[in-house]
């Protein structure tokens, strides 16, 4: 005789139920209960029981409420201590896909960068919002933004791996206003006469340009074209 096979389960309201907890959990579904167990391997000592079962429609309402009214980026494991059970990663994401999906014809949209997920107003909406606030966000030099570049993608270097780059001096200025901005930090120091400090870009500037990783980052001839169009406001 061919063994019983589970049932099929709304991708939205389960991911996965314990085989042992699979007959409660399957009554509780029965009863017209919207319900996502978590599942653990079997080494786990935090093992979940159906009668523990997340309710994955207030979950989620709960992750939208805290990304929405949070100014930072919040992580997968932040994420997880809003819940009473432990959870999965992968069913923390696909609720999190699936607010994504809700968002998709609104004004804002839900976005994963390097520090974790976070809600932004789309791009499009951006020249409407600026309305509110008339003040001009900061636009940096031509020199900024070349030692920016050449950090982000020639990291870690020195200030002078920096100036043989660019052909000119690098002021202190220049760093200084990146580090400022938290785009930029030493992280250490290179085993040469007189030990430069070795700078990179850091998790922030990711943030800001709303990109997960550095290989995210656009190819060097966009970001030619970028560094155009930066303003003339200098800072």
């Amino acid at each position: 005789m061919s063994e019983p096979v589970a049932p099929s389960l709304p991708s939205e309201n389960i991911l996965a139920v314990r085989p042992e907890s699979f007959a409660s959990a399957q009554d509780m579904l029965d009863q017209g209960t919207d319900v996502l167990a978590v599942s653990t391997d079997s080494t786990s000592t935090e093992l979940v029981e159906a009668e523990h079962a997340v309710d994955a429609v207030q979950l989620k309402r709960i992750f939208e409420a805290a990304l929405l009214t949070t100014q930072e980026p919040l992580s997968i494991a932040e994420l997880k201590r809003l819940s009473e059970v432990p959870l999965e990663t992968k069913f923390v994401e696909e609720l999190l896909q699936q607010l994504v999906e809700k968002y998709t014809d609104s004004g804002v949209e839900l976005n994963r960068v390097a520090s974790g997920w976070r809600f932004r107003a789309r791009p499009e909406m951006q020249e409407h919002l600026d309305k509110l606030n008339p003040q001009k966000t900061p636009r940096y030099s031509r020199a900024v933004m070349e030692t920016l570049a050449i950090i982000a993608y020639r990291q870690p270097v020195t200030r002078g791996d920096i100036e043989d780059i660019r052909g000119v001096t690098v002021s202190s200025q220049i760093l200084k206003t990146l580090e400022s901005r938290a785009w930029i930090e030493a992280i250490g120091t290179r085993d040469t006469p007189g030990k430069p400090a070795l700078y990179a870009t850091t998790p922030q500037l990711l943030d800001d340009l709303n990109l997960r990783s550095l290989n995210e980052l656009p190819a060097l001839e966009e970001m030619g074209s970028l560094l155009d169009q930066s303003g003339q406001d200098e800072v």
